[in-house]
Parts: C-alpha cells; sequence; structure tokens
C-alpha cells in the first residue's frame, strides 16, 4: 500500500481530504477516478500530459480511470485564471478538436482499459429544468469565494451569469460518473470542491480530489504554452522533442522526471541518488528524453533521435551549467545580431556581425555564417560566441492571454 500510495501521491499538490484517500487506497477497492478535458484547441503539449501521466498511473495500479472530454463545459468556457469572459466556442470546433484529443490521449493512456466519456451526453438532457434545480444547491456567496470571480467583482470586471454554471456542470459530471477521486490542475480546485458538495448533496460519498501543477516550460519560469514559446509539442518530430527535452536545466530535469515519467518513485531515487554520487545528469536527462519521445512515437525513433542528438552535441562538451535568456521581439521574426546584442552575448549589434563573419557564432551547434539571418518567434535557441559566451535563448512574442495546461 505503502508504494501505491507514495505513486499515486507523487508530484500532487493537495489532496483532499487526505485521510480519505488513503483509506480508499487501504480498501482495495477499484476506484473510479476521472479527469475532464476541455478540447479548446487541437493539440496537446507536454503540459497537458501532466494529468495524463496521473491517470497513467492510477491506471498501472487496476484502478478504473475515466478520460472525459468536456464537449459541452467547452462551450461554456471555463474562466479560470481569466480576468474576461471568455467566450464560448462552436460546437463543431469543440468537435474537431476533440477527436484530436482523443488520438493523442492514447499515446499515454492504455487504450483498452480506458472509459472516454462526452459529458453532453448527461449535460444536454438536464435541460432548462435541470440546470436549474442544479443551481439551486450552490448559493452567490460560495460562488464568490472562487479567486478569479471575487477578484473581478471587487475590481467592477463583469461576469457573465453562465460563467457560474461551469463549476456546476463540471460537479455535475462526478454525481453522474459517481466519481471516487477527480484530477485537475491547481487551477481547477475550486471547481473540484464544487464536484465534492454536489455529490454530498446527492447522498453520494463526496470523491477525493487531487491538483496537480502546472509545468513549467522549457525555459524553467513560466508555465508551458505556446505563446510564450517554451512548450513541447507532443506531436513534434523527434529529433525536436529530444533537443528540446535535453536542453532543459538540471533541476527542471527533476520536476519532469517527478510529473512525466513512468518510473517507480524509488528508482527516481535511486537516479538522484547515482546523480548525488558523481553519475553526470546528462545521462538521466538522456534516459527521460528517450522514454518520452518513446511514448509519443516510437522506440526505434527514440534511438534515433538519441543518437543524432549524441552525434551532433557530444563532440563537443557543453558547460554543465548554460544561462537561460528570455527575449520579447514584436515581429514573428527577429535579426541573429539583434537577438546576439540583446541577449548580452555581444556588446553591440556591430560585434555581432563582425564575429559572425569571422566564424564564431553557433546557433544549435551549427556555425552561423549569414549576417542577415533571422530567428523564427517564438522559439529557442542555444546561441555559442567563441568558447566562453554561452546561452539557451527563449524568443517569444508578448500577447494578452496565455495558454492553459488543462
Amino acid at each position: 500500500m505503502t508504494s501505491e500510495l507514495d505513486l499515486l501521491g507523487r508530484g500532487a499538490v493537495e489532496i483532499i481530504p487526505g485521510e480519505q484517500f488513503k483509506a480508499q487506497i487501504a480498501s482495495g477497492k477499484n476506484l473510479r477516478v476521472k479527469a475532464g478535458f476541455d478540447p479548446t484547441a487541437p493539440d496537446l503539449h507536454l503540459g497537458h500530459t501532466v494529468l495524463l501521466t496521473k491517470l497513467r498511473h492510477f491506471q498501472d495500479q487496476g484502478h478504473h480511470v475515466i478520460f472525459l472530454i468536456g464537449d459541452f463545459t467547452a462551450r461554456i468556457g471555463d474562466p479560470t485564471g481569466k480576468n474576461v469572459t471568455r467566450p464560448p466556442l462552436a460546437a463543431e470546433e469543440v468537435r474537431k478538436n476533440a477527436e484530436t484529443y482523443q488520438e493523442q490521449a492514447f499515446k499515454v493512456l492504455d487504450r483498452e482499459k480506458t472509459e472516454v466519456v462526452f459529458n453532453s451526453s448527461w449535460s444536454e438532457p438536464l435541460g432548462s429544468a435541470g440546470i436549474v434545480k442544479l443551481a439551486s444547491q450552490f448559493t452567490v456567496a460560495r460562488m464568490m469565494e472562487r479567486d478569479d470571480f471575487r477578484k473581478r467583482y471587487t475590481s467592477e470586471l463583469p461576469i457573465s451569469i453562465h460563467e457560474f454554471l461551469y463549476p456546476l456542470l463540471q460537479g455535475y459530471d462526478s454525481v453522474h460518473l459517481r466519481a471516487d477521486v477527480e484530477l485537475g490542475g491547481t487551477d481547477q480546485k475550486f471547481n473540484l470542491l464544487v464536484g465534492r458538495h454536489l455529490q454530498d448533496a446527492c447522498s453520494q460519498t463526496p470523491q477525493t480530489i487531487m491538483t496537480l501543477p502546472l509545468l513549467e516550460g522549457t525555459d524553467g519560469n513560466m508555465k508551458m504554452s505556446k505563446s510564450s514559446g517554451n512548450y513541447i509539442g507532443i506531436s513534434e518530430s523527434p529529433d525536436s522533442m529530444f533537443g528540446k527535452l535535453m536542453s532543459i536545466s538540471d533541476e527542471l530535469m527533476w520536476r519532469y522526471l517527478n510529473l512525466l515519467s513512468f518510473q517507480t518513485t524509488e528508482s527516481l531515487e535511486n537516479l538522484k541518488a547515482q546523480v548525488t554520487a558523481g553519475r553526470n545528469p546528462r545521462d538521466v536527462k538522456l534516459e527521460l528524453s528517450t522514454e518520452l519521445v518513446t511514448r509519443f512515437h516510437t522506440q526505434f525513433l527514440a534511438k534515433g533521435a538519441c543518437d543524432r542528438w549524441l552525434s551532433r552535441f557530444s563532440k563537443k562538451e557543453l558547460p554543465d551549467e548554460i544561462g537561460e535568456i528570455e527575449l520579447s521581439c514584436p515581429e514573428p521574426q527577429c535579426p541573429a545580431a539583434s537577438i546576439l546584442r540583446e541577449s548580452g552575448l555581444t556588446t553591440s549589434a556591430s560585434e555581432a556581425r563582425r564575429l559572425i563573419a569571422q566564424g564564431a557564432v553557433h546557433i544549435d551547434r551549427d556555425k552561423l555564417t549569414d549576417q542577415d539571418l533571422v530567428l523564427a518567434v517564438p522559439g529557442r535557441y542555444l546561441i555559442q560566441v567563441g568558447k566562453r559566451r554561452i546561452a539557451n535563448v527563449a524568443l517569444f512574442r508578448r500577447t494578452l492571454d496565455s495558454d492553459s495546461n488543462a
């Protein structure tokens, strides 16, 4: 039981209530574990797979996993983290996104052991009378305890009535499915607690809730999102995925292992002990990169990506610690000479152009010869000037919103 608790609780921010969860595991019951995903975009990145990985942990321990596609709630839109009302999505857009979600999810979950459900199948039949009855189970005062609602109200920003329906309908999902455990990101805590409240009101045993962190992107600072240019898409090529994973810091590597690896907790502790004893952290990062590329592609393609990375990068050793620099760019492309200057790798654009002409500048270990080269934004690049000046430079564009992990 202890090893199962360690694995299932690994990486969790909160488990509420903790004693109930321990009792559930000790009982040996085949738990009904659900996590909901609103198909608001067609593609997933590694940040989205934190919940999927935890579902797989439950699945591997013999529990019943429910992969819920929120095709009904997506049409309302969860305002979590937003200071404005999120516009509802069209039903056709939701349907197309839902199709891609299933295929991507099964790169993590066992298809044969996963129950896939769509919440429109029980939310639509509720009708207006059912929704009114559901709304009667919750007060406005309780709804205003939700952080983003409270902040918008005190800031005199508008809150549409339909937004109150989102946490109620997500909570009703748990009632309909009779969930024992529900997983969600830390930004979903209020919604998960609503599920407990509604189950109790319907004479069900309230579910245990488990919140998981929002995964940092490759820069190690901001949460992973496409708009920040720090994401690793699960549909990216094996070489791109492998290279991005190898570019993360040694500290962030443990975070990724903790949240994304299928290895046991004992195995991860053993890896930490090996590094403490002198093993090169790069070797562990190679294992992590190979595991994840294998999961989203194949073992054959992962090995090829690993071999090519080693051939390209290991001939010349990189420093153990490489600085991280973030630069914002107003355009979708940015001149390399300007990036060298703004990052502090050169003192001026003219010095940058001179060093490029001398062959002293490398980007992603390739020698730069074109003084007028522009780099795509957003993007992440390993830039080296001479032998001693080197940094991972993340380029991003300013946007009003950033993507959600879940």
